[in-house]
């Protein structure tokens, strides 16, 4: 499931941090039945901690197991979505122009569509601290130059698919943001998202390796079956496609807010959310638009949707398409096929329109 928007995901066996490592908060908090037991169904697939928020027009739901209410993780590829809205609030910025335009380095035939599309055949350099436990260990506090990391991508060939999934497409996208406005992805995208909206818990940590305030620890093994604590991480090699810090209901706002037109024009909007078959994520019918996927639900429909992950976090978002609906949830640990089947029923059931039998009913009630 979602193999694309996994990312290095992809393949990791399911281990739990053991409890004397993975200290802090009680077993579960809640504030609804429905959610916890599916919270908790994915915590028993394996991982150290899952949270996760639903919004309806009747309000918010939450539940928490394993980690601390409401605290900050790390958002992986939900970023991608940020960086998006900020490229398509830019005037100066037509999608259509080749990227050479903005950055005479790149040489290839491709457009700002490509890249927020995932059409461009680009490939990612690797990163030895998202691949094995020793390298983690000795590069964890390395900082990246996004020049540095374009270069080392440049210099691969091409992916054989028309759609394929590259960090380095929304990397150059931070770079042609900052080439426009002369001011760093980060700041964009604290003045035109962050602060507007009120996300109070969520930032770009720069090359911070911490995770502030009250946060869930990230756990991965590496394959190797024994997990190790990989909270602290520079996350600079991610900037513009990953690098970001937020919690579930600062993303359920931050969705809500993109699908309910207050961050884009209608125009805007409408090209972030059309969409081209995209095979390479893993779902059948999946597509993607320009930093949002678009997922089938059973039974028919659909709904917008990212899937993020950088080292030891996982996370998954799902929105109508007016935004009235979101779900989010998260998990730290490593992740199998039973835990993404599990958040993937979390996502699907939160944001269909009936929403859960007890948000059902008390909409009724009221």
């Amino acid at each position: 499931m979602a193999s694309a928007l996994a990312g290095s995901a992809k393949g990791q066996a399911a281990a739990s941090a053991p409890a004397s490592r993975n200290p802090v908060t009680p077993a579960s908090t809640s504030a609804d039945g429905d959610l916890q037991r599916q919270v908790d169904a994915i915590l028993a697939t394996g991982v150290a901690g899952v949270g996760a928020e639903v919004m309806s027009p009747c309000g918010r739901r939450h539940a928490f197991a394993g980690t601390p209410h409401d605290g900050r993780f790390r958002i992986g590829s939900l970023t991608k979505t940020f960086t998006a809205v900020v490229a398509l609030q830019l005037p100066d910025l037509a999608v259509d122009t080749p990227v050479r335009h903005w950055l005479p380095e790149v040489t290839r035939d491709i457009t700002v569509r490509d890249l927020l599309r995932h059409t461009s055949r680009l490939l990612d350099p690797g990163i030895p601290a998202l691949t094995s436990a020793q390298g983690y260990r000795a590069q964890r506090l390395r900082g990246y130059a996004p020049q540095e990391l374009a270069r080392a991508a440049l210099r691969l060939g091409t992916a054989p698919e028309a759609w394929s999934y590259a960090n380095t497409n929304y990397l150059l996208t931070a770079m042609i943001i900052e080439r426009i406005t002369g001011r760093s992805w980060a700041e964009e995208i604290t003045d035109r998202i962050i602060r507007p909206l009120g996300l109070d818990a969520t930032r770009a940590p720069g090359e911070s390796p911490f995770v502030t305030g009250p946060h869930a620890r990230g756990w991965a093994s590496f394959g190797t079956g024994t997990p190790i604590d990989v909270t602290l991480l520079n996350p600079s090699m991610a900037v513009g496609s990953g690098a970001l810090l937020s919690s579930v209901r600062d993303l359920g706002s931050f969705y809500s807010a993109l699908l309910g037109g207050e961050l884009l024009t209608p125009p805007r909007l409408s090209e972030m959310t059309a969409t081209v078959p995209a095979p390479g994520i893993g779902i059948d019918g999946a597509r993607y638009g320009l930093g949002l996927a678009e997922l089938p639900l059973p039974g028919g429909g659909s709904f917008y949707s990212h899937f993020g992950e950088l080292l030891g976090y996982h996370a998954w978002a799902g929105a109508t398409a007016d935004g009235s609906r979101t779900a989010i949830v998260y998990v730290t640990g490593d992740v199998t096929r039973a835990t993404m089947s599990a958040m993937s029923a979390l996502i699907e059931d939160g944001v269909r329109s009936a929403g859960s039998a007890a948000a059902g009913r008390a909409c009724h009630a009221n």
